[in-house]
């Protein structure tokens, strides 16, 4: 009986979340499932994420427009991510917002640095969806980092990576507001980050370059890291040390083909951080037995 109201719970949610939505969203034909995810009564928590994680790279960047509500809402929607990702920046007047670059040239209307905005300003902003996504998107405004956990906090699983040092206190106190802090990853490329979130009781993430990766000890870091993501060009030797390190969760990064994603599975990879969560959600994974090595340490 518990079951079967669980799922009328959740098919209820399904019909009723798009709804919330302001922008029109994409939705590509054919996206399969991912894997179901582990929801208890207070949403879904870090600790109970499947064993082989796809988490959606700002989104997953090759198929809807990254950083963006719209594209966020139809990796939400389609279930072909366990995770979503967004990066954050701060503006003059200190407001978090998701874009990934310094300037705002690349993937918006306006041209300069975002730290030089205040939110007013931000407002005035549209996203410039990439040249060839799927679908058709319109020119919203990108969000804050406020307004993305306010959507999608409790509900999946999600990443946050910070750009700008400073922004640590901040994100912090809003995790912990709404009462978010096992089912946020709060993500740096440096271990100092990484640390401080772990004293502020935060779950944390680290990500880490091939040049990185050749010199890593990340097993001294595994009692203030949750999770490690490992550049997935990183030769096969560097990958084994990220999985035997004893940190809970090790991905691997920003993979976008079901070829990479096997061969990173393959060394003990339990997750990905991928551009195209639906292509490797609906790709089924070679078999160990049938992959073979591409002997990336030489």
């Amino acid at each position: 009986m518990v079951m079967i109201m669980v799922r009328a719970v959740r098919a209820v949610e399904a019909c009723l979340f798009p709804l919330l939505v302001l922008a029109p969203v994409a939705i590509a034909p054919g996206c399969a499932p991912a894997p179901a995810r582990m929801r208890g009564p207070e949403g879904p928590r870090a600790a109970g994420l499947p064993g082989t994680v796809y988490a959606a790279h700002r989104g997953g960047a090759l198929e809807v427009p990254e950083n963006s509500m719209a594209g966020l809402t139809a990796a939400y929607r389609r279930r072909s991510a366990d995770v979503l990702d967004v990066d954050v920046r701060t503006l003059r007047d200190g407001t978090l917002v998701a874009l990934h670059d310094r300037t705002l040239d690349r993937t918006t209307n306006h041209k300069g640095a975002v730290s030089g905005l205040t939110l007013r300003q931000w407002r005035h902003v549209r996203l410039r969806p990439a040249a060839g996504l799927p679908g058709t998107w319109s020119r919203e405004h990108p969000p804050t980092v406020s307004a993305v956990l306010d959507r999608f906090g409790g509900r999946i699983v999600l990443n946050v990576e910070l750009k700008d040092g400073g922004s640590l206190k901040r994100l912090a106190g809003m995790i912990r507001k709404r009462g978010l802090t096992d089912s946020v990853y709060v993500q740096s490329n440096e271990l100092s980050p990484a640390v401080r979130a772990h004293r502020m009781g935060l779950l944390t993430s680290v990500w880490r370059s091939v040049k990185q990766a050749r010199t890593d000890r990340p097993e001294k870091w595994r009692d203030v890291v949750d999770m490690l993501s490992v550049d997935h060009h990183a030769r096969d030797s560097d990958i084994r040390r990220a999985v035997d390190s004893g940190i809970a969760r090790v991905w691997a990064h920003t993979v976008r083909t079901p070829a990479d994603r096997d061969r990173v599975l393959r060394l003990g990879c339990d997750g990905v951080m991928t551009d195209a969560p639906g292509l490797l959600a609906r790709t089924p994974q070679r078999d160990k037995k049938d992959a073979s090595g591409d002997a990336r340490d030489r």
